[in-house]
């Protein structure tokens, strides 16, 4: 949690996955293991989705893809390695 003007404020955590995708299953254990909500879309089926994330995170089509306070962290590796490096906990103000 993060602390803003006496307010509590949870960063917003959103990940976007496909169904059968290894890495989004990693990613996925990543953010259950530190205990923290996020919004989880699942664009497998849905072009429209996966069009409308590939525009947020500037043309990049493969999933998944995160985003901590609307800020592009990236696919899973980038997420492994804030974490490995200490940062996520940051991000996320745990």
């Amino acid at each position: 949690m993060r602390h803003i003007s006496g307010d509590i404020h949870m960063a917003k955590v959103e990940i976007f996955t496909a169904q059968g995708c290894g890495y989004c299953a990693r990613a996925l254990r990543l953010l259950q293991s530190k205990n923290i909500e996020f919004d989880h879309v699942d664009v497998t089926l849905d072009m429209e989705k996966r069009s409308a994330l590939r525009k947020r995170a500037g043309g990049v089509t493969s999933v998944p893809q995160i985003f901590i306070d609307n800020d592009h962290i990236g696919g899973c590796n980038e997420l492994m390695q804030l974490d490995r490096l200490g940062h996520l906990d940051k991000l996320l103000a745990l």
